[in-house]
């Protein structure tokens, strides 16, 4: 899963720190743990990797990841879950499964290297401003 977080008009951005995606920015997210509601999963991540409390929000996006190898063996499935969250606590800080965290202007996202997916969710998490 993941979050869409903006702090004063800009998108909060980790740097992953493990694989999948390792060296790559995307938004704060991860693994729902056994017994865990998904909203609990989504504001605990948060927290985990950027330092925030964050009020989870609407769904904006459900959809599914495929990764595979040279081979085109699969590597990784994730469905994921993309949420609106707003800050409420916290003091933002580079967490435990991120290299470094960024507060990005959404117009300016290029240098990011997202993926077309991340950009999209991110578009609509602003709009709902």
């Amino acid at each position: 899963m993941g979050a869409v977080v903006l702090v004063e008009g800009r998108v909060v951005l980790v740097k992953r720190a493990h694989e999948p995606l390792q060296g790559q920015w995307n938004l704060p997210g991860g693994v729902v743990e056994l017994g865990e509601t998904l909203e609990a999963a989504c504001a605990r991540e948060v927290l985990e990797e950027t330092g925030l409390e964050v009020r989870v929000g609407p769904v904006l996006e459900v959809f599914d990841r495929i990764m595979v190898d040279a081979e085109r063996r699969v590597q990784y499935h994730f469905v994921l879950i993309d949420y609106r969250c707003d800050p409420i606590g916290g003091t933002l800080r580079c967490g435990s499964d991120a290299s470094d965290i960024v507060l990005a202007d959404p117009a300016n996202l290029d240098r990011y290297q997202l993926t077309e997916k991340a950009l999209q969710i991110i578009a609509q998490g602003v709009s709902l401003c």
